[in-house]
């Protein structure tokens, strides 16, 4: 356990604090209105809650960042999450994407396109449209209102001629010099974000102005243009002034939680009338405080959104205090009052209850159906494998290896058939030579040791990728370790299974549940293990001594290390082995390099 801290040290004023643990990863996230006071609450006398007694158990420091407010801590608590995905933070997780529209504003000739992914990379979003399809209607506005592009070519002005949407009046043509300025797209560019951020007050004046400046300059095709435009703006404003009165803007959640697994339902609520809903779960979350869950939920939601309603309906009773910062957080992003209520009765408890009932339906589709194939697959390995219990948890070790380099075990852990993503592993092995017997051994014994100490649950089942030699190198493993498991080994080629005690392979039938168990969690092993490879051959690449070559680009340096596995081996190659491998220009290059550099490197 971490020590308690010297409280004094830290500042009685809002902002968020970073619990790390001693290789400073963040284990934790939290916002207060007193950090000070805040941390004090977790290190005072009496009861805890499980997660707080382990998250105590496993930090080192706690570093903070002040903030102004407790809104604007709030505000950075979303952003430190979604950065750092803390594993000990109530992490959201959607089943849907909505679609956006992203205007590249950070770019010096903007375009607009549709997007479901909402990145920080310097540029404006506008959405999620509910339902879906009203994005492409607002695509189409935007082209044939305010003609900024939706291409991705580069614009140097430099080409002879432009597209058809030019003809069609859906673009300026900043491709083509003289078509258009940068001042006159730069101003149809800022129409386009007033419109799609609804401002409409803004924009009806602009488009007047322009309107009248063309019909003035006797440019009256234009003119006609401007004024078909400032129609359109005025008639949406007028629909979204009657949608306001004639009915409610809200989004009304419903939650179902069984087993440790919650299901959540959003209703969002438009004019009134209920337009679409969308379905958030969370595996394995266990017991959490309500209160903590809902502030968690919706700071990220909307933390992800760039609509924002009037009113958010809950299924059951926050504080208030904990939900001020909240209120005042969203009220600011949205420029007027939001409020978050509770319904206790009439046509609001009406749709809070539906919320409910679609989140019980979700949870059952989600979570018991997959548990009930999960069992079904354990149960059909006990009975293949003649085991005491049901292997409810089961880890699998795979070893991988690019021609004698950066060889890494994997291990991948399924719960009653689903895969625990957030509780693999994976152990880079240095050796000399490739030696998969060695490495096996070695993963299981640095794995088991581990979880022995630190008091971790082990396996029901532990699956090792191969035949006979992997698994008594694993069994030998676990042998030194001190601990007695059930194994079994699975060898490609014929979907052998090897048990220990029997002379002969195991054979099930192709269709076999838990066959079929057994070969997802090996192709899982294997996938993890090769993305570790992906990785550290990157950074090999990005660090290979083949780059100080002059001309030798990245893809000629990525099919040397293919080839010869090292920078160092590649430079000491012979001029015919580098020419096979990257082609006679880069050899050439290579031999100029060793000769300037003193001489042949062989």
């Amino acid at each position: 356990m971490g020590r308690p801290p010297d409280l004094s040290v830290y500042p009685d004023q809002p902002g968020i604090y970073l619990y790390r643990d001693g290789k400073g990863k963040i284990l934790y996230v939290g916002k207060a209105r007193s950090i000070r006071k805040r941390l004090a609450s977790y290190f005072a006398a009496g009861p805890k809650h499980p997660k707080t007694e382990a998250l105590l158990a496993e930090f080192e420091t706690i570093d903070t960042v002040v903030a102004n407010t407790e809104s604007e801590a709030l505000a950075l608590e979303n952003a430190f999450i979604k950065k750092h995905k803390p594993r000990y933070n109530i992490l959201l997780r959607d089943d849907k994407t909505y679609p956006y529209v992203k205007v590249t504003t950070g770019e010096e000739w903007p375009r607009a396109h549709v997007t479901r992914r909402v990145l920080k990379d310097g540029h404006s979003y506008f959405g999620p449209f509910l339902p879906a399809r009203t994005c492409r209607g607002a695509m189409k506005m935007v082209q044939r209102m305010f003609q900024i592009r939706t291409c991705r070519i580069e614009i140097d002005g430099t080409l002879p001629r432009p597209c058809l949407y030019h003809d069609m009046h859906a673009c300026l043509g900043p491709c083509v010099a003289g078509l258009t300025t940068k001042a006159a797209y730069d101003d149809a560019v800022r129409d386009v974000v007033l419109f799609l951020s609804g401002r409409n007050e803004e924009l009806t004046p602009r488009l007047a102005a322009k309107m009248e400046a063309a019909a003035e300059a006797e440019q009256y095709e234009m003119a006609a243009a401007y004024r078909d435009c400032l129609r359109t703006v005025e008639e949406l404003a007028q629909k979204q002034r009657v949608q306001s009165l004639a009915g409610e803007d809200v989004d009304v959640f419903g939650d179902f939680a069984d087993g440790g697994n919650v299901a959540v339902s959003v209703l969002h609520v438009r004019g009134g009338a209920v337009l679409d809903s969308r379905e958030l779960f969370w595996e394995g979350l266990g017991e959490v405080e309500p209160e903590e869950f809902w502030v968690a939920l919706l700071s990220q939601y909307y933390d992800a959104t760039t609509f924002l309603p009037r009113e958010v309906h809950l299924p059951l009773e926050v504080a208030e205090e904990a939900l001020e910062p909240l209120e005042a957080w969203l009220s600011d992003r949205r420029g007027t009052k939001v409020a978050i209520r509770t319904p206790k009765r009439g046509a609001a408890f009406d749709r809070v209850r539906i919320a409910r009932d679609n989140a019980r339906t979700s949870h059952v589709r989600r979570f018991r159906t997959a548990r009930e194939a999960g069992e079904k697959a354990t149960l059909a390995l006990s009975k293949a494998l003649d085991l005491d219990r049901r292997p409810s948890r089961i880890e699998c070790f795979d070893i991988s290896h690019f021609q004698g380099s950066d060889t890494y075990a994997s291990c991948v852990v399924f719960v009653d058939g689903a895969p625990a993503k957030g509780e693999y592993r994976a152990f880079r092995i240095d050796r000399p030579v490739p030696d998969d017997f060695a490495s096996i051994a070695e993963a299981v014994t640095r794995r088991y040791e581990r979880r022995r100490a630190e008091g971790e649950p082990l396996p029901d089942l532990l699956v090792i990728d191969g035949g006979k030699g992997q698994l008594s190198a694993a069994l030998a493993a676990l042998d030194r370790v001190g601990i007695e498991l059930p194994a079994v080994g699975l060898a490609k080629r014929e979907e052998e299974l090897f048990v220990p005690g029997r002379s002969l392979p195991v054979t099930l039938p192709r269709r076999n549940a838990g066959l079929k168990l057994l070969q997802r969690a090996r192709d899982e092993a294997h996938r993890f293990g090769l993305s570790h490879h992906r990785r550290a051959r990157s950074r090999r690449t990005l660090q290979s001594p083949l780059l100080a070559v002059p001309g030798l680009g990245p893809a000629s340096v990525k099919r040397l290390l293919a080839v010869f596995g090292n920078g160092e081996a590649a430079l000491a190659a012979s001029p015919e082995a580098l020419a096979a491998a990257a082609g006679k220009t880069a050899a050439a290059r290579i031999e100029r390099f060793r000769e300037s550099s003193g001489g042949d490197r062989r």
